[in-house]
């Protein structure tokens, strides 16, 4: 694995080229633990909303949503088409979707963020906390305090440039009044691991695991994860342990 300089807050050049070729072996690896990940805790069929990354569309949540899906969770996409970032369409259709969902399902939603997918569930769990049951964020750097601990920020930039709606770096940071699980990698090629996480309290914890930025959707140890929080009773966090049976998917 590429070791990241001290004075560089960027991920490894290395771990930033491998991402595609990492990202296509963990989907070759999820059939090979299907059986196991059937075994995941089951959900109670609240409405689950999960938000793709940047320039990524809800084809890149395929395997992620069928999997919850298959847990008994009532599990639906953004439906927004390409994410590109803080756009009017999307600050204005998330809120809408959410709210949809809840009504349907009849109360609050779970929300899985990847990426910037994240930073936006989080928004989302801020503006309306009355709906958000918890809010579980995969390789999303909300806690960025330098733009460089991302190779994407350039190109996010470039797109919130134009819009007026973006909360500051230190908004996007501050704690959400609702449970939140904040899943990371110190393999991701993206964005820095010390970007996506935030100190453990009460209502949040962060869970590791190993994979790559393109293949926290469908890396075992990650759905995992995922299946366990969403199974967590409403208005409770407690501390994810893994299973002596899954253990050696997660780091020591």
């Amino acid at each position: 694995m590429s070791v990241r300089h001290p004075a560089d807050p960027a991920p490894p050049l290395g771990l930033l080229l491998t991402e595609p070729a990492r990202g296509l072996w963990r989907m070759a690896g999820l059939a090979a633990l299907s059986p196991v990940l059937a075994g995941a805790p089951r959900g109670d069929a609240h409405g689950v909303l999960v938000l793709p990354g940047l320039m990524a569309t809800d084809a890149s949540t395929v395997a992620l949503r069928g999997f919850l899906r298959g847990l008994g969770h009532d599990v639906v996409g953004w439906a927004l088409g390409r994410n590109f970032g803080p756009t009017a369409r999307a600050l204005d259709g998330m809120p809408a979707g959410l709210a949809r969902l809840a009504e349907r399902t009849g109360g609050p939603v779970s929300l899985v963020g990847w990426s910037l997918g994240g930073i936006f569930a989080r928004e989302l769990a801020r503006e309306r906390p009355e709906l958000v049951r918890q809010v579980i964020t995969l390789g999303s750097p909300f806690a960025l305090t330098d733009p460089r601990q991302s190779w994407a920020g350039g190109t996010y930039r470039r797109f919130a440039a134009v819009h007026e709606r973006v909360p500051t770096r230190a908004q996007v940071a501050r704690p959400l009044p609702v449970p939140s699980t904040a899943v990371y990698s110190r393999r991701d090629g993206i964005v820095a691991w010390e970007a996506c996480v935030a100190p453990e309290s009460a209502l949040h914890h962060n869970v590791e695991v190993r994979c790559g930025h393109l293949g926290f959707g469908v890396d075992p140890a990650t759905l995992w994860a995922v299946a366990d929080r969403l199974a967590t009773p409403p208005g409770e966090q407690e501390r994810f342990v893994p299973p002596p049976a899954i253990r050696a998917l997660f780091p020591a």
